[in-house]
């Protein structure tokens, strides 16, 4: 009988097999599984360099970051960025936890950029969708709870909330609550209800016992609108296949009808990233199909999620961080973490280890809150 991960295991596989799926998929985003093919001589099957070769500082529409040789993304940049917030806040987060301390640590807080290979300020890395965080609050005061509306509706948010629902391990519907929380003033419509559905995901794969088909049946009960369509779609696609290369040409299928961006990832229509109810972002629902071809074996999982092409950095992120809750860190193929941490310049546990310490200080606070809360209901009710 394989023995249930702690918490701790639980943690640290999850935190560092998103960073590992994020910096697999970082030299291939943007590019479909027929490209990825060709360029590669077959699918991806470990780290590998740039798109472009020696020409990666100016080749277009790359340049001027070293996407791959193991270097992580923005995506891993924010989700350190939110645990370095709940070492700093030490409790749930909202969304004025995220204008105190996550735009401070955007723009005053320089960190290693792998894709720059220098120092600097992360607001100098992160994507134009992430930037909106400092332009609505920092510079235009926006109402934290309010700041995401307006922008481009993407996976933003979701790419970097696997931390809400660590901190919420086996609590899903409390990680889905505090990361619409937390995405507020990021994100809306379906930008905002992806990240939290990841983020109830990752806490259900905390749960003792859990499989991939229970985390996906959790997502889905917890989903809204074309959020919930899109992942049951693709689940009901994802059930027929146990291999991902017979997987990538369904799987693109079954979420295209959800999906704003259109067949061009890099040339999008009129109506992309924009709100709508029946709509939904790509990359959480595909994340969740390769958790089920895969049967949640990380290679598998994170492989097809890398091959599938186009935002395949976020997308192997999202399945990266829920094999790692589900399994723990020996998931993840060792080779592959240690590169990425030496090629990244990161130590890829002391994250983990700060979030650990800081979800059972939550726990503690939840359990005292939750007594008194219990106490008082129970005077109010008592008979007299």
């Amino acid at each position: 009988m394989t023995p249930t991960p702690p918490l701790d295991d639980r943690i640290t596989g999850s935190l560092i097999g998103a960073a590992v799926g994020d910096a697999l998929g970082g030299p291939v985003e943007g590019y479909t599984p027929d490209q990825i093919l060709e360029r590669h001589g077959g699918r991806v099957t470990g780290i590998v360099g740039p798109w472009n070769g020696e020409e990666w500082r100016t080749a277009r529409p790359i340049a001027p970051y070293h996407k791959g040789d193991g270097h992580v993304t923005d995506d891993t940049l924010m989700t350190h960025a939110l645990i370095r917030v709940y070492e700093k806040v030490r409790d749930h987060l909202d969304a004025y936890a995220v204008a105190d301390h996550l735009v401070p640590e955007l723009i005053s807080t320089p960190v290693w950029i792998p894709e720059l290979e220098a120092e600097a300020l992360p607001l100098q890395r992160i994507f134009l969708a992430e930037k909106w965080l400092v332009a609505r609050i920092h510079y235009g005061h926006v109402d934290p709870r309010e700041a995401g509306s307006g922008n481009i509706v993407n996976c933003g948010a979701a790419m970097y909330m696997a931390p809400v629902g660590l901190v919420n391990a086996a609590h899903p519907a409390a990680a889905y609550t505090e990361a619409l929380d937390v995405a507020a003033p990021h994100q809306s419509s379906y930008g905002r209800e992806a990240a939290g559905v990841f983020a109830a995901a990752v806490a259900a794969a905390c749960a003792p016992g859990a499989t991939p088909d229970s985390v996906v049946a959790t997502a889905l009960s917890l989903a809204k609108d074309g959020t919930r369509a899109a992942i049951e779609a693709v689940a009901e696609v994802a059930s027929r296949h146990t291999d991902f290369e017979s997987a990538l040409v369904p799987l693109r299928k079954a979420v295209a009808p959800f999906d704003t961006v259109g067949t061009e990832y890099r040339a999008p229509g009129l109506g992309a990233r924009r709100p709508s109810r029946l709509h939904a972002i790509e990359e959480l629902p595909v994340a969740l199909g390769m958790l089920l071809v895969g049967a949640g074996d990380y290679r598998r999982t994170v492989l097809g999620a890398v091959n599938y092409g186009r935002d395949c950095d976020s997308i192997a992120t999202m399945a990266g961080a829920l094999v790692g809750a589900l399994a723990g860190e020996s998931a993840i193929p060792s080779e592959w973490a240690k590169r990425v941490a030496e090629a990244s310049r990161l130590d890829l546990h002391a994250p983990a280890r700060a979030l650990t310490v800081v979800a059972h200080e939550v726990f503690t606070r939840d359990t005292a809150r939750r007594r008194a809360h219990e106490s008082a209901f129970a005077t109010l009710t008592t008979v007299r």
